[in-house]
């Protein structure tokens, strides 16, 4: 059987996948891409497919099914405000991995937030306790106090030690957090931090962080930093966080200015500064391994203080950003070990939990978890040190 469907439509969903049509056609059959390529080019000029081709035009486009079947494409829309820039202009595209990754992470958040209301938890009180235009200092402070942690606290010589800690803090202070890199166990659904570097979901109960993982560390620490202090400004966002401070939106720089002082506090600096050291690359190195954050960071903070000219600022802040996007990702890791992180050690343990305890089917963990098979929880409950 044979259907007839919009080619507005059809391009839209491949263009939407950010597919040209010979990568698309690759997807469908590698060995005979020179002839799905000629397919897809028809459908997409009005010719007919069959129903099994539009399923799997479907699932290689990551596109609902029954989007196929509108009259004309549908304008998709982020449920949470975008503050992604690129220079001084605003992204405006989306990837279907960043649209499937909220999503998702709203799904579990609107599971996480009933669950605390039937085990009758209690709410974390500091969501949207600073909003815009309270002291900067002041919101820094209260997330210091919160999760009574500072990465330079860290005895390990590692960024995945200091990250891990900086995570654990977080989320026992009762904020979910995930990072990962791919979109739930795919693969081949990788995101990219060039798209965006993190986003907060705020939640009177379930307040959540996401980190993209795929980003260097150093940079994931800032990433965590800036979504919690979106927390505490009590507005959700998206951001990719192109340079240190974003530039127009307010939100966006009241954040960024918590996240740089809870980071570096402005008066411990200016403390370490005191008494002329000779502010070169030495300098900034012993800075960054102090405060555990990227050479970035410690440039814009310095500048702040006035320990270095506007010129210099720029020209060794340009040079610092070009080195870490020629080095690009750093790290790795283990499946397993790394499971928990992808999807909130806190939210993880919750899930499990009610599930050992009768509370969720499998079948409906199993969908929380991105996971298809039981075995896969049983590992990622040992993972989680519960007895199974």
């Amino acid at each position: 059987m044979k259907i007839s469907l919009e080619p507005s439509v059809l391009q839209w969903a491949r263009q939407r996948a950010r597919l040209t049509v010979d990568t698309l056609a690759a997807k469908f059959a590698p060995k005979e891409a020179e002839k799905w390529a000629g397919k897809i080019e028809r459908w997409e000029s009005g010719g007919e497919l069959t129903y099994s081709e539009a399923e799997r035009l479907a699932h290689h486009t990551n596109t609902a099914f029954g989007y196929l079947f509108l009259d004309e494409p549908p304008v998709e829309k982020l449920p949470i405000p975008d503050f992604r820039t690129a220079g001084s202009q605003a992204v405006g595209t989306m990837s279907t991995e960043l649209l499937d990754v909220i999503h998702q992470s709203q799904r579990r958040q609107d599971w996480f937030r009933d669950y605390l209301q039937e085990t009758e938890s209690g709410k974390p009180a500091f969501v949207g306790s600073f909003p815009p235009g309270k002291s900067i200092r002041d919101a820094a402070e209260s997330i210091r106090t919160h999760l009574a942690y500072h990465p330079s606290q860290c005895k390990e010589s590692n960024l995945d030690a200091v990250i891990r800690e900086f995570v654990d803090a977080a989320e026992a202070a009762g904020i979910l957090v995930v990072r990962a890199g791919k979109v739930g166990n795919n693969t081949r659904r990788l995101l990219d931090p060039k798209e965006f570097r993190g986003f907060a979901l705020v939640d009177e109960w379930a307040p959540l962080v996401f980190v993209n993982s795929a980003d260097t560390k150093a940079a994931q620490i800032f990433t965590l930093a800036h979504e919690l202090a979106h927390i505490w400004a009590g507005q959700s966002a998206l951001s990719n966080l192109d340079q240190t401070y974003a530039p127009e939106q307010r939100v966006e720089v009241y954040c960024n200015a918590v996240a740089a002082e809870y980071l570096v506090p402005m008066e411990d600096l200016r403390s370490r500064i005191e008494g002329g050291p000779t502010v070169d690359a030495e300098f900034v190195r012993k800075l960054r391994l102090h405060y555990r954050v990227s050479d970035l960071v410690i440039i814009r903070r310095l500048h702040d203080a006035g320990a270095i000219s506007k010129a210099s600022f720029r020209r060794d802040y340009n040079d610092k950003l070009e080195e870490y996007r020629r080095k690009g990702k750093d790290g790795g890791g283990n499946y397993h070990n790394n499971q928990p992180g992808q999807v909130g050690r806190r939210f993880g343990t919750a899930v499990v939990a009610s599930t050992l305890e009768g509370r969720t089917l499998y079948r409906d963990a199993l969908s929380l978890l991105d996971m298809k098979k039981e075995s896969s929880f049983k590992e990622f409950a040992r993972n989680l040190e519960f007895p199974i």
